[in-house]
């Protein structure tokens, strides 16, 4: 049996590619969330958008981790780019995650005690994404997300870049990897770039939101894809914590 796959999306414009996909589509509403629940490619899948920022993600990661049963979520949608070799339409999978406007000590010296501030993108979901970035047909980066509160720009933007090295940046994906985390979930986030580092951020992703979010759909679509016909999966056999 398939694993039931979660799909969390910041935004309404995220979202949308999404729903055509969704085979014999349900659709119910829990905390202030609406959620659609059908099969993709044949695998068993709930997709919501959350709202941006991080205590809507966490709220929604929560969501489809108690109610909706889900064994692995994918954040899906859209960054900006901070590395400057990121173009605009690029897409990043997240090797690893963390927030860049939280102290580090407050996630190592207290819970969840972790051993460095970066949450891991899942491995066997990182392997699927490998083969699925080739189906694409996309330009594709695997590396560091980091996540905050508000757009960067300018010195924020070199500030970040300097401290953590990210390929991109944007509001949600740390918030979802720390609720796996915690949950012992498998986390993978596949974001497309609206925005790059020379470019303002918020004009950018209003013009670029669009086309991008149906980017990363397509690229998500094609890890399902990957992980219909996957003659092995961890994530099906309970074999992950």
């Amino acid at each position: 049996m398939l694993p039931k796959i979660g799909i969390l999306c910041a935004g309404d414009d995220e979202l949308a590619p999404f729903l055509p996909l969704l085979d014999r589509r349900s659709v119910r509403r829990q905390a202030m969330l609406t959620i659609y629940e059908g099969w993709i490619s044949s695998v068993p899948a709930a997709a919501l958008y959350s709202g941006v920022c991080k205590v809507n993600a966490a709220i929604a990661a929560q969501v489809l981790i108690d109610s909706c049963r889900v064994e692995a979520i994918i954040n899906a949608g859209t960054a900006g780019g901070i590395d400057p070799s990121i173009s605009i339409f690029d897409t990043v999978i997240s090797t690893e995650t963390a927030y860049h406007d939280v102290a580090e000590d407050i996630l190592t010296e207290f819970h969840p005690w972790m051993d460095s501030i970066w949450f891991p993108g899942d491995p066997f979901l990182l392997s699927l994404a490998t083969q699925a970035a080739q189906d694409s047909g996309r330009p594709v980066r695997f590396g560091r997300m980091v996540t905050g509160e508000a757009f960067l720009s300018g010195p924020g933007t070199e500030a970040v870049r300097s401290a953590f090295h990210p390929l991109c940046a944007d509001m949600e994906s740390a918030a979802v990897a720390h609720v796996c985390h915690a949950n012992g979930i498998p986390f993978l986030s596949i974001r497309t770039i609206t925005d790059s580092a020379d470019r303002s951020a918020a004009a950018c992703f209003e013009e670029n939101c669009r086309r991008a979010s149906e980017i990363a759909a397509q690229v998500t679509h094609a890890l399902l894809k990957r992980l219909a016909v996957s003659e092995s999966c961890p994530i099906a056999k309970g074999e992950l914590p």
